[in-house]
């Protein structure tokens, strides 16, 4: 039981650190492309994570050649294949609210695949979970206002989705083989391999890590320069959230930390809400809610087959 609840704390926890980024990502943005951002911010939490576990437990690194094509396709898939179907949803104009819900559509895909590839047991209290915690983001993002139909854009959100429910089934996997630490750091390192070979790291915008950038909204009174709200991002918006959130995934299921996850979009919205000024509707409010009534229905199901 106190497992459960430590796993639990660490995916909410993971949400806060990387809805609260969301908010600087949408700053720095104004100065260099998404996908500049997560080359910078694969490459930056991988630097500083190797050294540290080098240091402190460097066998936990090891990996047998067997596993590296298992490590790749986790790294490739399940880290930079999610930021690239997510941005470019975004850059083929799909409204981001409607990339937010198609890519909240992992755990659909976490449990489909538990149900039908693993022939494992399902709780049909975790399909209501679902459905609630879905309905709900959809009133909180209020997909139904600019939609906008482009297929290649829904099919890479989707995609997006996909990516990140491979990314909690892996993770959950690679939890009996090594230490979340050496786990993040094969993970967001071969991310990090694919992004500087998709965008050579030569003609990285440098100029952005001395620009001030304002930090709009309730403080739009106040500046702070590139390289330090890139750096919150690397740290609190990257490293801190992916090792909270496997380490929870290692406690309770991947199909739980998955609905869990959801929180970021509602926890997300109140941090712009605080910080951006950008008012809740009464149906977003209800929305929140719904997602919260579906998150607490899956934390209450019985355990779903591994």
């Amino acid at each position: 039981m106190l497992n459960r609840h430590r796993g639990e704390l660490y995916v909410v926890l993971g949400a806060i650190f990387f809805s609260l980024s969301g908010v600087i990502v949408t700053l720095v943005l104004d100065h260099m492309t998404a996908f500049r951002l997560a080359q910078i911010r694969a490459i930056g939490a991988f630097a500083l994570l190797f050294v540290i576990t080098f240091i402190q437990d460097r066998s936990s690194l090891k990996a047998e050649r067997r596993e590296i094509p298992t490590l790749i396709f986790y790294g490739v898939v399940g880290f930079a294949m999610v930021q690239l179907g997510y941005f470019i949803s975004i850059s083929r104009g799909i409204p981001l609210s409607l990339v937010s819900i198609l890519e909240f559509t992992a755990p659909v895909w976490i449990v489909l695949w538990i149900k039908f590839v693993r022939k494992g047991w399902v709780s049909n209290d975790m399909w209501v979970a679902i459905a609630l915690a879905l309905f709900g983001l959809i009133l909180v993002a209020k997909v139904w206002q600019g939609f906008t139909f482009d297929l290649i854009g829904v099919l890479s959100a989707v995609g997006s989705a996909m990516s990140l429910a491979i990314y909690f089934l892996m993770s959950e996997s690679q939890g009996e083989k090594r230490s979340p630490q050496a786990t993040v750091v094969w993970g967001i390192g071969i991310a990090g391999l694919f992004w500087l070979i998709v965008l050579p790291i030569w003609n990285f915008p440098t100029q952005v890590l001395t620009t001030q950038i304002n930090l709009q909204g309730r403080f739009s009174d106040y500046s702070a320069p590139g390289w330090l709200l890139i750096a919150y991002i690397i740290i609190f918006g990257t490293l801190v959230p992916y090792l909270l959130v496997i380490n929870g995934i290692r406690l309770i299921s991947a199909s739980k930390s998955s609905v869990i996850g959801m929180l970021e979009a509602v926890i997300g919205g109140a941090f712009a809400w605080i910080w951006l000024a950008q008012s809740w509707s009464a149906i977003q409010l209800l929305g929140g809610v719904i997602v919260l009534v579906g998150i607490y229905i899956a934390d209450r199901t019985k355990a779903n087959a591994k």
